[in-house]
């Protein structure tokens, strides 16, 4: 119906027609470490500036950014332009607070930064692929500006929408969250879909992968194992970041992740993969 939002939160109908109503709102401005994203393989010892709006196409219960990914707008922070470090991140529980900034000043930004380490911009904190128009337009400037772009993305796109990105992205870390399509399905999402995601932009651009090892979901030696040979699969080189979970949204009545058994599947995937690494450890 009209003035409806989708799922993601960031998608509307206005007078019938889907819009991008997240375009150019951003929630968080921050200029961090390009392992941060997690990258381990794209300019090493780099920072890179990474933007974030609102709104997700998935509905992980253990979101660790969920104030800005779950959450609908709210009103706009009215404070100047950012600094390389700052940030806007939501005080109000049921709202997001944001400030716009078109692609141009996020550009112009990134370049502004050059002097701090910075390489260009990643596209993270939230769902990118949720506002792509934005992160198409954007990252085609900071190309302009021979700087890179980077997107941090849950891969649950269909393939055209991808296509209008590849030009301009340089490297991506996906999210792939398990691998089955029971534990998508709990997800809102499809693991075919991804992996049709994955495929294509190894062929592309610089990619590395996250799984998040969330207790008696996606912890078996077996799936990760079925996982790391698909993975090698497509490319034996593609690095794989095997993450474990802490408490978070709606997922507080579990323990974090022992750390012995993120070790025990990162040896499981290295049966497979050259390059796994562990994070949150």
């Amino acid at each position: 119906m009209d003035g409806q939002y989708g799922r993601c939160g960031a998608r509307k109908n206005e007078n019938g027609k889907i819009i991008c109503d997240n375009y150019g709102k951003v929630t968080a401005l921050a200029l961090d470490p390009i392992e941060k994203k997690p990258l381990r393989h794209f300019f090493p010892g780099s920072m890179i500036l990474s933007v974030g709006s609102y709104g997700c196409n998935l509905s992980c219960p253990f979101c660790q950014n969920h104030e800005i990914s779950m959450i609908r707008p709210g009103n706009a922070y009215t404070t100047g332009r950012a600094e390389c470090a700052g940030h806007g991140a939501a005080e109000d529980p049921e709202h997001t607070g944001w400030r716009m900034m078109r692609p141009e000043e996020i550009a112009d930004l990134a370049e502004d930064c050059r002097g701090r380490g910075n390489i260009g911009v990643a596209f993270t904190y939230n769902e990118p692929l949720a506002g792509y128009e934005f992160v198409r337009d954007t990252a085609r400037l900071v190309h302009e500006h021979g700087m890179k772009n980077v997107l941090v993305t849950n891969g649950t796109a269909k393939l055209p929408v991808l296509e209008e990105l590849l030009p301009y992205i340089d490297a991506m870390n996906i999210d792939l969250k398990g691998f089955t399509e029971e534990y998508y399905r709990k997800l809102g999402g499809s693991l075919e879909t991804v992996k049709e995601f994955i495929r294509r932009a190894a062929k592309e651009c610089h990619v590395e992968l996250t799984t998040l090892i969330v207790p008696g979901e996606n912890d078996s030696a077996e799936e990760m194992e079925r996982e790391a040979e698909w993975i090698a699969s497509v490319d034996p080189e593609i690095v794989l970041h095997v993450t474990r979970f802490f408490p978070r949204y709606r997922m507080t009545d579990r323990k974090a992740t022992d750390v012995g058994e993120v070790y025990r599947l990162r040896d499981a995937a290295g049966k497979y993969l050259k390059y796994v690494y562990t994070g949150n450890c």
